[in-house]
């Protein structure tokens, strides 16, 4: 057998290669068509949340998930657990809808609408505002602690606390009516679990946007790993054209660089210094790109300035790269088969839901049969008690009939009508009495019809056993 040398690393070189120290990323700002539209959704995203709270429907918090009372209110539908099916499916349609947009455009939830980005953009824009722009930043890091500096981290913090604090006092109003929340922390006598989520949610925004920021998206995010399996060579991603842009170089404006054999990338650096997870991206696709296209403004102004044509960096696909092809037959096998089953099949399940939700009955009823023994009367008549679980899922009182069916002579001797408070449900005894010798021994089926008598067409029918005695 061939000997094989066993060459000795030393424990130190060792490390280094195994580990490689971070490296702060001082994101350049940007503006830009993509720039634009990112910051759009930022402050949409923004007002949705902490505005929507506020909010006020029929005399209480229009959006609100009680968790206590176990009742959620979204606007004017009110769902109780007994409604869990509708997280079941708003789970499916999140998970078709990032299917089909990874699909189609990569990872373009991730530099648009994801709660990482969206605070980070905001903690960046804070940081940006205190100290000052990508050279500033860096030169007062690299800088002794003097006055200035302890002044400039001491606002800058103190802001990014504030925001992190509103933040989680938003969260927590959304489980705990919020005008409530805002008057036990002006009284500090806020609950156990009320402060814990508070602070939670706080310190969790400060520490992902100020501290962590990309390092949440690179190794936190378990999208960023599997994100490849809903790639293919048809879907858009932001790619840089080496064909084009190599060799690269710095040149004089003026000067024909295609005579000088270099491409159109001038090497400025700046599709780096934007980038907010500090990728190359003319090292090619990298499972870092957030997709958030800081890199095409950037270019693009390059290339303005340089005189070129814009599109050095782009959204594009693989094939249409390869195969030079243009928009039209790039967007055609954009929306390929694929493409089009997701799609299909989310707009299958929203209508779905939709329908059902437009369906959905303000009344609910459980019928539990009493396990006692069934009354016998003196005139041979035979009684059942059964206790009806009724709930009102609307925001008004609403009075109810009930009746019995399926069983010739049955009578409900009390509560034939019923009223219930809005968004209430409360139990209610039934003594049921059918005829002697209507009925043979054992089980027999029956049935209660529970009806809202200022609205007919609102009615439950429910079915149950009266038992016989043998």
């Amino acid at each position: 057998m061939k000997h094989i040398p066993i060459i000795q690393v030393p424990i130190e070189e060792a490390e280094l290669a195994l580990f490689e120290e971070r490296r702060k990323i001082y994101p350049r700002a940007q503006s830009g068509w993509f720039s634009s539209r990112r910051w759009i959704l930022v402050l949409f995203t923004q007002i949705l949340f902490y505005g929507t709270a506020w909010l006020n429907w029929n005399g209480r918090q229009a959006v609100l998930f009680d968790l206590v009372a176990r009742k959620f209110y979204i606007f004017g539908l009110v769902l109780w657990p007994q409604d869990f099916i509708y997280l079941a499916v708003l789970l499916v349609i999140s998970a078709l809808s990032l299917f089909l947009f990874t699909a189609i455009a990569g990872r373009v939830f991730c530099g648009y609408a994801c709660p990482q980005t969206v605070y980070t953009e905001i903690f960046l824009w804070i940081e940006r505002l205190v100290e000052g722009e990508r050279n500033a930043r860096v030169k007062l890091d690299a800088a002794p602690l003097s006055v200035r500096k302890f002044s400039l981290k001491f606002v800058k913090h103190f802001l990014w606390i504030i925001l992190a604090l509103w933040t989680g006092f938003t969260f927590v109003g959304y489980f705990t009516p919020i005008h409530e929340l805002a008057i036990e922390v002006g009284n500090f006598t806020l609950g156990p679990w009320e402060t814990f989520w508070f602070l939670f949610y706080a310190f969790a925004t400060y520490g992902n946007a100020g501290w962590m920021r990309e390092q949440v998206c690179k190794y936190m995010c378990p999208y960023a790993r599997f994100q490849s399996a809903m790639f293919d060579k048809d879907t858009l991603i932001v790619t840089y054209d080496s064909e084009r842009g190599d060799p690269r170089g710095s040149r004089n404006k003026k000067v024909d660089f295609k005579a000088q054999g270099l491409g159109s990338c001038v090497d400025c650096g700046i599709c780096v210094q934007v980038c907010p997870t500090g990728i190359d991206i003319r090292n090619g696709l990298q499972y870092e790109c957030i997709a958030c296209g800081a890199c095409i403004d950037g270019c693009d102004q390059v290339m303005d300035k340089m005189g070129y044509d814009r599109g050095l960096i782009r959204y594009t696909t693989e094939h249409a790269l390869v195969k030079k092809l243009d928009d039209k037959a790039m967007w055609k096998r954009v929306f390929r088969a694929r493409t089009l089953i997701y799609g299909s099949l989310l707009g299958l399940i929203i209508l779905l839901a939709a329908a059902s939700l437009a369906m959905h009955l303000p009344l609910k009823v459980d019928v539990m049969r009493d396990r006692g023994m069934p009354k016998i009367t003196e005139m041979g008549a035979i009684e059942n008690v059964y206790r009806l679980q009724v709930m009102n899922t609307r925001e008004l009182p609403r009075r109810y009939s009930i009746e019995v069916a399926g069983v010739p002579g049955a009578v409900i001797l009390n509560n034939t009508a019923i009223d219930l408070s809005a968004a209430t449900t409360k139990a209610f005894p039934i003594r049921v009495r059918v005829p002697a010798n209507v009925l043979p021994a054992g089980s027999n089926r029956l049935r209660f019809v529970i009806k809202d008598i200022d609205a007919p067409e609102v009615n439950v029918t429910e079915k149950a056993v009266f038992l016989v005695p043998r």
